[in-house]
């Protein structure tokens, strides 16, 4: 695993969102810009800046544009480091992926974070709570902090990350054209060489189409060494029938309902356990499970080691 410096373009963004008239206050709310201080006011972000809907939405665009690098450069104040892959490439011609150490080797616990599909990356859940709301409710930093006290080492994906723009055309990143190539690659060239003891998943959305192609492919390791998969309300696709048994014994989905956190909801032809996440909105569940998905890992772990002691 060849780990590169970092090369973030934070402080751009940082300036391009005050060219809009914004910035994030201290507690990680995108504002509008006081004029009389320079500084962020009270007001929030509004979509709608005038009467024009094109307007409207050219306009979210442009600044949303400007979450990933923000998001990046936290990740790396927190202490995760950069990869480019495929290894071998130049970066302006590859993608990235973070982790916590910079080169994972025999993780006692290691979590694995998938997001969704669309405009997000990594580091991100959703990119409009981000904008909305807080950094806290849509980017993955809660479960960051949570991992990094509890003692997990980290790998976040960035599986939509598959293109770059050079010689004045638009290119797929050969190997990684897809996010299932990129989790596929993720797993071959960094998960499996660095041998972790124990593997927990978090995946939303989408995520779980990603995550549930990496079972179908290396079901003998996720047998042994991957103890739980948290999905947020995700695409399934199709299980394998021979992976169908283990993912009823690991896995649990927080799914949208009305019903209170972690109230069952019924399960579907695949069995894998739905739970509900405590709210109605797709886009909210990981940040609304986040307390019951730890518990859920907690538990899970504990049975997977006496699992491991009472094995022949």
């Amino acid at each position: 695993m060849t780990d590169t410096a970092p090369q973030t373009n934070c402080d751009e963004a940082i300036a391009k969102l005050k060219e809009f008239g914004y910035a994030f206050d201290e507690g990680g709310v995108l504002r509008q810009i006081d004029p009389a201080t320079g500084k962020p006011g009270k007001e929030p972000y509004i979509y709608d800046i005038n009467d024009d809907a094109d307007d409207n939405e050219k306009h979210y665009q442009n600044l949303a544009e400007q979450i990933p690098n923000i998001i990046y450069a936290l990740l790396e104040k927190s202490g995760l480091s950069r990869t480019y892959i495929p290894f071998g490439k130049p970066p302006d011609r590859s993608t990235f992926v973070y982790s916590q150490p910079a080169k994972l080797a025999h993780s006692k616990k290691l979590l694995v974070l998938i997001h969704g599909s669309g405009e997000v990356r990594a580091g991100q859940w959703a990119r409009s709570l981000i904008i909305n709301n807080s950094l806290d409710h849509g980017s993955q930093m809660p479960y960051i902090r949570k991992a990094q006290k509890l003692g997990y080492d980290i790998l976040i994906t960035n599986t939509n990350d598959c293109r770059r723009f050079y010689n004045g055309k638009d290119h797929p990143i050969k190997g990684v054209e897809t996010s299932t190539e990129h989790a596929t690659y993720v797993w071959k060239n960094i998960v499996l060489p660095s041998d972790p003891e124990s593997v927990a998943i978090v995946a939303h959305s989408y995520g779980g189409y990603v995550t549930i192609d990496l079972v179908n492919n290396f079901l003998d390791f996720f047998k042994e060494k991957v103890f739980a998969i948290a999905l947020t309300d995700a695409v399934i696709g199709s299980p394998q029938s021979n992976c169908k048994n283990y993912l009823k014994d690991v896995t649990c989905d927080w799914v949208t309902s009305k019903s209170p956190l972690d109230t069952p909801v019924s399960s579907l032809s695949d069995n894998i356990r739905r739970v509900s996440a405590g709210h109605t909105k797709h886009e909210w569940t990981s940040y609304s499970a986040i307390e019951s998905v730890f518990k859920f890992f907690e538990e899970k772990y504990a049975q997977h080691s006496n699992d491991k002691k009472t094995s022949p």
